[in-house]
């Protein structure tokens, strides 16, 4: 139904070889969807970092299985919880010390419509993996993005965002953790974590591509897609109503693949940052939220605020040692 300018495919996705990319949550669903095409365009070397070890074993035999032992060979696998902002550095500076570049960077891992819980060090589950998780992950990779920018060719990050982001409260002000640690229900609060996905590419596209032109920063909405979030996590949320989407939305949904085709587009063919891409590369403007550069400043301030914080005991007393931009 787009336009003819508007139109991509995974067939359409470049040669990859000779780059090296980064997945989060790459195991299953949309990512794994990525990681398929990635292997599939002879991406150089894949870093996949994963929360659930037995989804990964699954993703590892279904990689050797569709596409030989010279694909599985080239992914190196992490076990890391994104909520847990200590570890996500570490597993962030694991992954630069065994690479000179990195070119793509997917973060797509996140917790979807699901109940109000807090992480570990006491913040918003939905806001500390799908968002902050990543902001942590990407600030600790940007010596290598940035040296890789320099080699010329671009260097793109993905942010996965979604057309939930309008169900974020009008009102939000990211102004404090007390704000983030409101119960806004499920949808509000999966609703915000992606308004954020959308406000932090903008923010990087202001702050670092203003910088480093060759370092591209967008986010994604991937459709209506089959993944265990819309078919057994939604019932944490709904147990019963969840049916209506688990079951009853089931014709419209969208395999793993054709909900990759926006992220994919983004990191690996578009020229152009600080975008809210919809299938199959539309560019939408998305809601009034998402386009308001002082909210988005707001929250990277809180996050910075935030990670400092709650890192200061085991950072050597400084907080999480991660660079903005």
């Amino acid at each position: 139904m787009a336009s003819a300018e508007n139109q991509f495919s995974l067939e359409q996705v470049p040669d990859l070889s000779g780059k090296v990319a980064v997945v989060t949550g790459g195991s299953e669903g949309i990512g794994y969807g990525c990681t398929h095409t990635l292997l599939s365009h002879n991406i150089s070397k894949l870093f996949i970092i994963s929360k659930e070890a037995n989804i990964v074993d699954d993703a590892k035999k279904a990689i050797a299985s569709e596409l030989g032992a010279d694909a599985a060979n080239k992914v190196e696998w992490f076990q890391c919880d994104l909520s847990d902002w200590e570890a996500t550095g570490k597993t962030a500076f694991e992954i630069a010390s065994k690479t000179d570049r990195i070119d793509i960077v997917i973060n797509n891992a996140a917790r979807g419509i699901m109940t109000y819980q807090l992480s570990e060090s006491g913040v918003d589950l939905h806001m500390a993996t799908n968002h902050i998780g990543h902001v942590v992950l990407t600030s600790h990779l940007l010596p290598t993005l940035k040296e890789t920018a320099k080699k010329g060719g671009k260097v793109r990050i993905v942010n996965m965002a979604s057309n939930a982001h309008e169900s974020a409260p009008k009102d939000t002000k990211f102004a404090s953790l007390e704000e983030l640690n409101q119960d806004l229900g499920p949808m509000g609060q999966y609703g915000r974590s992606k308004l954020a996905a959308i406000l932090y590419s903008k923010y990087l596209t202001r702050h670092l591509t203003s910088q480093h032109p060759n370092i591209l920063a967008n986010a994604t909405h991937p459709g209506f897609v089959e993944t265990r979030q819309s078919t057994e996590h939604i019932h944490e949320a709904y147990p019963l109503g969840g049916y209506a989407m688990s079951i009853g939305m089931q014709p419209f949904k969208k395999t793993q693949f054709e909900g990759a085709v926006s992220m994919m587009f983004a990191a690996t063919a578009t020229d152009k940052s600080g975008q809210y891409i919809c299938p199959p590369a539309v560019v939408e403007k998305g809601s009034e939220l998402a386009n308001d550069d002082a909210l988005g400043e707001q929250l990277m301030d809180l996050t910075w605020k935030i990670v400092k914080e709650k890192t200061k005991s085991k950072s050597e007393a400084k907080g999480c040692p991660f660079r903005e931009y």
